[in-house]
């Protein structure tokens, strides 16, 4: 194919095939997507920052002090200040990032096979961290509510127990994990606890008192070590947008390494070289919208959640899990599996997917999906399951 050059104009008249192909959001038919349609001004941001990089700080220092100043605003938001850390490319760095530290801590004082503990319902991207850092996993069972069973962790923990991983907002049911009584058991055993909230992190702090009650989820509760907040989901950030948070400077320097040949001596990330562009994004949206826009953002997606929670529950044949916390609701059918439920659902053209633990369809109600939208789905879903 190189040894033929195209002309500008055939090139974008493919690059149109190739995006013609794909779902778009503005169609309102991606319900199982945690992410959504970048805000405009989060576009134009990221397109103005898009050369520069954050692996090389010293020719880019403007951008430098963005990321400072973004994880200033994400540590005031998790009540955490003089915060540490980077924007990253979404959860599963994040989560890798706060679990190579843990590792560091841990072989400081112990010699033993480090070992995890974390729930049935912790993201899939600790089945890679376990596989990478070579650790030894111990699962806690989900409770009658789906989410981490408290009363099992402290049967777990052994001298060689590295960390404990809890959830704010689950990927498959949205749910949060009581993360309160899990830092008392993590700080009075004196471990690591990460708190992996890539999906909670921009909806948790929003929403009004009568969801979140006195729910503590974030550096709140004194034995939260790290915390995983990823703007490319609500906080309406492109991709990739993630974002790690460590409570101590010096953790994050042990993910130290020098790099003689660049600007700065050292870098604390995973990668390398790393746009500028996703913090230009955030630091963005987080001035432009503030706690009144997001509040407003996390309402209408709360409503809209709620709306098709209890249409569902009118439904003939329809069984919905549990109530959502946020902005995510699953449910089964007593006439279809929810795989062939799932298939027939991309018939019609949706975009619909399945959780494991339980084995339910799970629809994501993010700012793209509107009421009409809602409305058409279920208008779909009652002639699959009826017609």
């Amino acid at each position: 194919m190189l040894d033929k050059r195209m002309t500008k104009e055939d090139i974008f008249e493919n690059l149109k095939k190739f995006q013609d192909m794909d779902m778009s959001y503005e169609s309102g038919r991606i319900l199982s997507s945690m992410c959504t349609k970048p805000d405009p001004i989060a576009m134009e941001a990221y397109k103005m920052f898009i050369e520069t990089n954050l692996g090389d700080p010293g020719l880019f220092p403007g951008t430098s002090l963005m990321e400072s100043e973004v994880i200033e605003m994400l540590g005031h938001l998790l009540h955490l200040e003089n915060a540490s850390g980077h924007l990253v490319t979404g959860g599963t760095e994040a989560n890798i990032m706060a679990m190579a530290v843990a590792k560091y801590l841990f072989q400081e004082k112990h010699e033993g096979v480090p070992e995890i503990i974390l729930p049935e319902s912790a993201h899939f991207s600790f089945k890679k961290i376990i596989s990478m850092l070579s650790l030894e996993a111990k699962v806690v069972p989900l409770d009658e509510n789906y989410k981490m069973d408290v009363s099992k962790i402290e049967d777990l923990i052994t001298e060689n127990t590295m960390a404990i991983v809890a959830i704010a907002g689950t990927t498959e049911l949205g749910l949060i994990d009581d993360i309160e009584k899990i830092s008392e058991i993590a700080y009075s055993h004196d471990i690591y606890l990460h708190i992996d909230a890539a999906f909670g992190g921009f909806v948790i702090p929003f929403l009004d008192d009568e969801h979140k009650g006195d729910l503590n989820f974030d550096f709140k509760c004194k034995g939260v070590s790290s915390m995983t907040i990823d703007p490319h989901k609500m906080g309406l950030a492109p991709v990739p947008a993630g974002g790690i948070l460590f409570r101590h400077a010096e953790h994050l320097e042990k993910l130290a390494v020098k790099t003689p040949y660049l600007s700065k001596n050292k870098q604390t990330t995973i990668v390398g070289t790393r746009t500028g562009a996703a913090t230009a994004a955030t630091w963005t949206l987080l001035n432009y919208y503030g706690m009144e826009g997001y509040r407003k953002i996390v309402k209408n997606a709360i409503e809209l959640t709620e709306y098709t929670y209890k249409k569902l529950n009118l439904m003939k044949n329809v069984t919905v899990t549990c109530k959502p916390e946020l902005n995510l609701i699953s449910f089964t059918s007593n006439n279809k599996s929810a795989d062939i439920l799932k298939q027939e659902l991309y018939d019609y053209g949706w975009r619909v997917s399945v959780a494991q633990r339980p084995h339910v369809v799970r629809l994501v109600l993010m700012p793209h999906v509107k009421k009409e939208h809602i409305d058409r789905f279920l208008t779909d879903l009652n002639e699959v399951l009826n017609g």
